[in-house]
């Protein structure tokens, strides 16, 4: 550890280079993984909410659910098995406000079940975010699919679909907007192995999260370019100390000949990486959590302690390896031949 500071003091330049790279490398990386997980809340916060279990599809639909027509007798057998267990429908649409502006929403029907609002007929409840557009609790909304009204019975936090407010209405308004008395989709929390259900195929959440075309293309994107930074940073760190110590191969053959062990001389090499990495993910982390507190209202940001903690494992493991690699000549190194070959 004291030889590991002696070294970072007396080459402060190129360490503070360094460190400065992958506070950099870090910070972006923070802050894509904040973007990509808040653009899922509001793509599938509706789904993502619900408690891990099983949701059911007509096999036909090509894992589309827009396309799904759930038999009734199919329907009535899986929810009489499971008391939370729920059917439901989605659809995107819009809403009429009180000075006819169109509010694009995504539909949301089900039957009974706590895990969604209970709705009567003519009511329909919002998610929290179409307050921002001026409506409130009591406001009469109008669709032109619907022969009714629409009265805004009150809101709900974070329930979001394909980037729209989700409106929860009665099953029986549904029907009469879209000319269907089937619902698409059943969903049964808590289940640990799916049923096998003749004529419908069956998802976990994270299954069908992945069958929401506009959810799995944009996460694979942004993951994707979380995971080239993640291994940029491991390519920097080993050029970084493969490079350094080419420099010091008759160092290291003095300090081998004098006795010093290889594992001394990793353990040196060990300390500097973690100092390094510790103190640029202390700053980016810090300044990624500012940068969640001070991002406008309409941005999708949201970086959880457990993402951040799981980022910065991430980034001393891969930094750990880069340095371990960078370090193999450290171990072939021959006191007399370094020393011959390089200089102090």
């Amino acid at each position: 550890m004291n030889m590991a500071w002696k070294e970072i003091k007396k080459n402060k330049g190129r360490f503070m280079i360094l460190g400065s790279i992958v506070f950099l490398v870090s910070f972006l990386t923070f802050i894509i993984s904040g973007l990509a997980n808040g653009l899922s809340q509001d793509n599938a916060a509706l789904i993502k909410d619900l408690p891990d279990g099983s949701f059911y599809m007509d096999a036909n639909a090509d894992e589309t659910y827009n396309l799904s027509k759930i038999d009734p007798d199919t329907q009535s057998n899986l929810l009489n098995k499971q008391a939370e267990a729920a059917a439901l429908s989605i659809q995107m649409g819009f809403l009429n406000d009180k000075n006819d502006k169109q509010q694009s929403v995504a539909f949301v029907t089900s039957t009974d079940s706590p895990l969604f609002p209970k709705v009567k007929e003519g009511e329909v409840v919002l998610d929290a975010s179409m307050k921002d557009t001026g409506i409130k609790v009591g406001d009469v909304l109008t669709n032109n699919q619907f022969s009714g009204k629409f009265t805004v019975k009150g809101f709900v936090d974070g329930k979001k679909y394909s980037h729209a407010p989700v409106a929860f209405i009665n099953s029986e308004n549904y029907k009469e907007m879209y000319r269907t008395e089937e619902m698409q989709l059943v969903f049964v929390p808590g289940e640990d192995k799916a049923q096998s259900v003749a004529g419908l195929q069956a998802y976990s959440k994270k299954q069908f999260l992945h069958t929401i075309p506009s959810y799995n293309a944009e996460q694979m994107s942004l993951n994707m370019i979380v995971w080239f930074l993640v291994v940029i940073s491991g390519m920097l760190f080993a050029i970084f100390f493969y490079m350094m110590n080419v420099q010091k191969i008759g160092l290291y053959g003095i300090l081998k000949a004098i006795g010093v062990k290889t594992g001394t001389l990793f353990k040196m090499m060990w300390t500097q990486m973690l100092l390094i990495t510790a103190g640029a993910l202390s700053l980016s982390v810090a300044l990624s959590q500012g940068f969640k507190l001070l991002s406008p209202d309409g941005m999708p940001f949201s970086l959880t302690l457990d993402t951040t903690i799981q980022l910065s494992i991430v980034f001393l493991v891969i930094g750990f390896i880069g340095a371990t690699l960078s370090g193999i000549q450290i171990k072939k190194v021959q006191p007399l031949q370094a020393i011959q070959q390089g200089e102090v």
